[in-house]
């Protein structure tokens, strides 16, 4: 079975009516692709029977990873309408705006969610609990209906997705039809994605990674999916092996739990080729490879689609990839661009200040706006280019390194540093499981750096580690070092780094601390809490030890990605 050129998404679901090969895995339980086919086609029938006359077609969908999840997706693309992903993780107030500001006029939902809207106040949200015998009811009168993707049209949303940022509450950003469907055949056609691969989905399907990613190049190419309800380190390589994954995407910290698992003699027992995602960083994904021989390929795109970089052969190490015609690095103050990266032979760039600025798409770009969010738009469409909002440096060849999400901007004595840089460099700490670097408020130096360590923590050997790396500058070094059992992290397995800046010092875990001029590290008491509040924090013992590495900002060698 030939994958299809499709145009829109309603196109490609439609395609798989008449495929009988097995297509979608969960708990066990098989559906062919033609089963999948069917009951998209179902659902979007009964969705053109209960849709409200004159409202805007959008359901909203409170699920786990589970078959109802595609099978809604599909539905909606079938029918012209769209999915707002609602995210479980929400509660309360932030809930109900989340379903209230989609206009979503009907909500899916997991009966093991429905305590979730307990007191909630949804006026006019209808609800299909699904697993229930009414829902059961209700979809069994179109039984017989046959996909049809001549009411669909490239221009349609299908996708509400929200998305954080720094203008409050999330923002719902819009997908069409068109751009999904063409999101998924570009990169299947750029990982050889072939009818008879599996693609797991692991991460959360409410988030664009799982659908842009892993669903719909599936669905392009007319692979299989394998559906995990919610991301588990412990039972990825058994899920792997089970339905004999390919491929598959991730986000955030997953490379880093599923390291943390306990090594295997048979790790490399399995079928998977592949994994696509992005904040793995190069220490993890080489850890990665070497454990399982799976290739991990990092890339950037902006969640709203307005700006991708993807990686090619010659990309040196630590840049995301080459700066395709339009996308520049800026400074957002004057608009005028960046001058290029200039690093020294120990891979540190000596003029950070002036190389780190946001990355902006200048050219043609399939941004599609967000819903009813006018000023979150205007804040992304300045100037009438695209503004990520991350901080890049671009070197003289053209490759982008990526320097941290702009609320991880640092400026430590007036220098610019990138948080995701040091990341990487602390990341080779061998106690570390995980790590996140963030500014704390100086009211001398505007910000010192502080980072959370996830694992042990000896402050004797920290001190040891960071004198010996060479691309550490004598600003990187942190200044405080909390320490967790376990990162805190978002529903899509991203640290919480908004939690952790707005903690700051004042947090229950124990938190260590260097004075200027010292190489040690001690333990933060409350009395040097009050004191960085009112000034710098000096020494209050022994003599200076000189400062820790060498240098300027950032290092070339392991940029996040």
């Amino acid at each position: 079975m030939e994958s299809t050129t499709g145009r829109t998404v309603a196109e490609l679901v439609a395609a798989r009516w008449g495929d009988h090969r097995p297509g979608l895995w969960f708990e066990g339980r098989t559906l062919t692709q033609h089963e999948v086919a069917a009951g998209a086609a179902a659902r979007a029938a009964l969705l053109a029977d209960l849709l409200p006359s004159g409202a805007e077609p959008h359901i909203g969908v409170l699920l786990d990873n589970t078959p109802e999840y595609p099978l809604w997706l599909s539905a909606a693309a079938l029918a012209g309408a769209a999915v707002a992903g609602i995210n479980p993780t929400r509660r309360g107030a932030e809930l109900t705006r989340d379903i209230l500001h989609t206009e979503c006029r009907i909500l899916v939902i997991e009966r093991a969610h429905l305590p979730l809207l307990d007191g909630l106040d949804l006026p006019g949200v209808r609800l299909l609990p699904t697993g229930t015998r009414e829902y059961d009811t209700l979809l069994a009168p179109y039984a017989d209906a046959v996909p049809d993707a001549s009411r669909a049209a490239p221009h349609d949303r299908l996708l509400l997705y929200f998305t954080s940022g720094s203008t409050g509450a999330p923002k719902a950003a819009i997908c069409t039809q068109g751009r999904l469907a063409a999101a998924g055949r570009s990169l299947a056609g750029q990982f050889g994605v072939r009818p008879d691969d599996v693609h797991y989905v692991c991460m959360p399907m409410f988030h664009g990674n799982a659908v842009i990613a892993d669903w719909a190049p599936a669905l392009a190419a007319g692979a299989g999916v394998a559906l995990r309800r919610r991301f588990s380190a412990s039972g990825f390589l058994a899920d792997v092996r089970r339905y004999r994954a390919t491929y598959f995407t991730y986000v955030g910290r997953a490379i880093q739990y599923i390291l943390a698992t306990e090594p295997r003699p048979d790790d490399r027992d399995h079928t998977l080729r592949l994994g696509f995602g992005t904040e793995a960083g190069a220490v993890d994904a080489a850890a990665f490879e070497r454990r399982f021989g799976v290739r991990l390929v990092e890339g950037y795109g902006s969640s709203e689609g307005g700006a991708a970089v993807q990686w090619s052969p010659g990309t040196p190490p630590g840049a995301v990839g080459r700066a395709v015609p339009g996308l520049v690095v800026l400074d957002p103050e004057t608009c005028e661009e960046c001058p290029p990266a200039d690093f020294d032979t120990a891979g540190r760039l000596v003029n950070g200040d002036e190389a780190i600025g946001e990355l902006v798409n200048r050219g043609p770009n399939p941004f599609e706006g967000y819903w009813r969010n006018p000023e979150a738009e205007a804040e992304r469409r300045r100037e009438g280019w695209y503004w990520t909002g991350d901080l890049f440096c671009r070197d003289a060849d053209g490759y982008l390194y990526f320097a941290g999400r702009g609320d991880d901007r640092l400026r430590v004595d007036g220098e610019n540093l990138s948080a995701a840089m040091i990341e990487n460099i602390l990341a080779r700490y061998g106690g570390a499981a995980a790590v996140a670097v963030y500014a704390v408020p100086d009211p001398v130096t505007g910000d010192q750096v502080m980072a959370t360590i996830a694992g042990s923590f000896d402050p004797e050997a920290f001190a040891g580690f960071l004198a010996a790396q060479p691309d550490l500058g004598t600003k990187m070094a942190p200044r405080f070092v909390r320490v967790v059992e376990r990162m805190p992290v978002t529903a899509t397995n991203k640290i919480h780094r908004a939690g952790l800046r707005r903690e700051g010092l004042r947090c229950a875990d124990p938190v260590w601390w260097r004075p200027p001029g010292e190489r040690a590290y001690r333990r933060l008491t409350g009395a040097d809490v009050l004191a960085h509040a009112e000034g710098p924090l000096a020494p209050t013992r022994g003599p200076s030890a000189g400062g820790v590495g060498g240098g300027a900002p950032t290092t070339r060698g392991e940029a996040a990605q």
